[in-house]
């Protein structure tokens, strides 16, 4: 079919800060991204895919200075390592944009114009906390145990001449958007906070030029001050697909505005679902279809930083892995609505299972066998039987499955999928036994059959894959010698004409990995610090160092079987969840246990919000006996982990469950 008949979808990432080179954290927006656009190219969308970097602001003008260079010279090199490494993960973008284009800056100028001539930007000043890092202002009361709300870095007293956007124009006409448009922003917990600790309390007008630095776009018409960056950086969204303040935008503006997605970080959720939203209606332009906060991908337990020193890049990973396995694993491992979480060793586990095993001895033997058996001839005999057609059934119905999972963004679920219908090949295998039916040459029709039924369902999976492993499918697709199929087709069985010969020499698609050798390459690209004595430490470093690595908890009496079975978890899902008001440390959850709904008041309000709360999947002990806490009745319990400094988390499946599923 033609690739436009769906019509136009437009999508965008978040652009990069160009403060330093994107770790694996940043680089797994741009994998997901990719998939779906690629993805939406499958389907039939004409696609075009945008992002970028961001290039202006305070941070960037010091980094600058320290390494001795102009800004412009400092954000040219990290842009370069940003596309570098976004096309290192072989990613589809159509446009790579940079705020220090020339026409971006242009527009930004006019559209500041224009914001200030129609009177939603005023001259005043500013007065309050500023967070560097985020080029942010905050108020006292927005700051978080007086740290910066959104990176928990210092802030610092400022004050200086500063023109204002009238956010609380808007404010109402977004509510009701919101409220409108449920499908607008997701996950539906990112909503409920934008609403409940934004929007409902009362926007403050909103600082968008700064005169405190120069390394940004000047306002024309007043060029002391620059323009706040993030009305600079969101208007990317627009500027470069050709829109014109002065009502000139281009073709490709008209055919692709408004949005149809924009896929961003959790932490910038605010920025893109109220400020954009905002400046949108003030310029009179439709508001994007939807704005997705993707969760964060965390090194161990926390967010990456180089700080902390637990960053991974993105090439080192390829080096050790390929490209496609770091495609499927930062895929597969991140939650539709959790953080995830990624080490060198699940890695290795998910390469050796998954991909090695799974899905690449899936192929080798089944070309092998077309070959040892009939010289690489693949023909249906039609010597069918009832184990087939359940075969069939979870191929042909892969598609229609994926695409579910795809039309609500839940990419992991999506290649989750497609990986089960080469488990089903495996399994195929096992029941038809191929290597029995060829010692007997009666069955020979049936041992063709088997074959060809196996071809065809690894074609049609090699297809499904494409959008999230692209290498790989046009590996298997060549060593099969089979075609691309049209979407359609994807539920079909039998489209393979007989006679095609399979490759003679089958690739090994992954190889199975040993832990401690990849550990050992690991070491030499990060050496370990420099011994603790040198740096005054000592023993109780490596002492500490150790403790960290594992918990070691008094042991509570033995219960038998019996007693353990008295206890009952399932999967909950949290429904609503607000502050016990008697209580600094309560949080009271409705949460959803299969047909029921039970009200559980947990002590984890220092670790979650009640906003953060709603819509999560969550392990619950549901036959505990009532009690009441702070006076508020609470019907069951939420399972946390604890490390040794009492932080909390919740304990939530790995894999998508339906509330009430038993945990067991």
């Amino acid at each position: 079919m033609c690739k436009a008949c769906k019509g136009k979808y437009y999508m965008t990432t978040a652009i990069a800060y160009t403060s330093g080179k994107p770790h694996i954290g940043n680089t797994y927006e741009i994998v997901l991204a990719d998939a779906i656009a690629r993805y939406k190219r499958q389907e039939g969308y004409d696609v075009y895919f945008q992002t970028g970097t961001d290039e202006h602001g305070q941070k960037i003008e010091l980094k600058a200075q320290e390494a001795g260079i102009t800004p412009k010279a400092y954000v040219d090199n990290v842009a370069g390592e940003v596309k570098k490494i976004w096309d290192l993960m072989n990613t589809s973008y159509d446009n790579f944009v940079r705020t220090t284009d020339a026409d971006h800056e242009a527009q930004v100028q006019k559209i500041f114009k224009k914001l200030y001539e129609q009177g939603d930007i005023y001259k005043g000043y500013y007065e309050g906390l500023y967070c560097t890092p985020c080029e942010s202002f905050f108020t006292e009361s927005q700051l978080v145990d007086g740290k910066c709300p959104d990176c928990g870095g210092e802030v610092q007293p400022a004050k200086e001449e500063a023109y204002f956007f009238k956010m609380s124009k808007y404010a109402d006409r977004l509510i009701e958007h919101i409220n409108t448009h449920p499908e607008f922003i997701q996950p539906v917990a990112r909503k409920n906070e934008m609403m409940n600790n934004f929007l409902l309390p009362g926007l403050q007008d909103l600082c968008v030029s700064r005169t405190s630095f120069t390394w940004g776009i000047p306002v024309d018409f007043d060029p002391k001050h620059v323009v706040y960056v993030w009305l600079d950086a969101l208007t990317n969204y627009i500027t470069k697909i050709g829109y014109d303040a002065d009502g000139d935008s281009s073709d490709l503006f008209t055919k692709n505005w408004p949005a149809d997605l924009h896929l961003i970080g959790k932490d910038i959720i605010r920025f893109h679902t109220i400020y954009w939203p905002i400046f949108l209606m003030a310029l009179d332009l439709p508001l994007p279809k939807q704005v997705f906060g993707h969760p964060w991908l965390l090194q161990g337990e926390g967010k990456m930083s180089k700080s902390k020193g637990n960053v991974l890049y993105a090439d080192e990973l390829v080096e050790m892995f390929g490209v496609d396995a770091v495609r499927y694993f930062v895929l597969h491992e991140m939650p539709f609505d959790n953080d995830g979480v990624i080490s060198w060793e699940l890695m290795v586990e998910r390469m050796n299972s998954d991909l090695a095993n799974t899905l690449g001895n899936l192929v080798n033997r089944t070309i092998s066998m077309s070959n040892k058996y009939f010289g690489g001839v693949v023909n249906n005999a039609g010597a069918a039987e009832p184990v087939d057609d359940q075969l069939k059934e979870v191929v042909t119905g892969a598609r229609d499955r994926i695409n579910a999972k795809m039309g609500e963004l839940r990419v992991a679920d999506a290649i989750t999928e497609v990986f089960t219908l080469f488990k089903r090949c495996n399994k195929y295998i096992d029941e038809t036994m191929p290597w029995a039916l060829a010692k007997d040459e009666e069955k020979k029709a049936r041992l063709e059959t088997v074959l060809y039924n196996l071809v065809e369902s690894i074609s049609i999976g090699a297809n499904l894959l494409a959008p999230f492993m692209p290498e790989t499918t046009e590996k298997i697709l060549t060593m099969l010698n089979d075609r691309t199929r049209e979407f359609e087709e994807l539920a079909a069985f039998d489209l393979r004409e007989n006679g095609i010969r399979v490759t003679d020499q089958p690739e090994i698609l992954f190889e199975r990995l040993k832990l401690d050798e990849v550990m050992q390459n690991v070491e030499e690209l990060h050496p370990s610090a420099p011994d603790a004595d040198k740096e005054g430490e000592g023993d109780e470093a490596d002492a500490a160092a150790g403790e960290e690595a594992v918990i070691d908890i008094e042991l509570k009496a033995e219960i038998t079987f019996e007693e353990f079975g008295k206890m009952q978890f399932q999967v909950g899902e949290i429904l609503a969840c607000e502050e016990v008001k008697k209580s600094k440390k309560l949080l009271c959850s409705q949460v959803k246990v299969g047909s029921q709904v039970k009200q559980i008041v947990s002590g984890i309000r220092k670790y979650y919000s009640a906003e953060e709360m709603v819509g999560k999947k969550v392990m619950v002990l549901v036959n505990l006996k009532p009690a009441k806490l702070a006076g508020v009745l609470s019907e069951g319990m939420l399972l946390c982990a604890e490390d040794a400094d009492g932080n909390l988390a919740l304990v939530v499946p790995e894999k998508e469950m339906p509330a009430g599923a038993e945990i067991c």
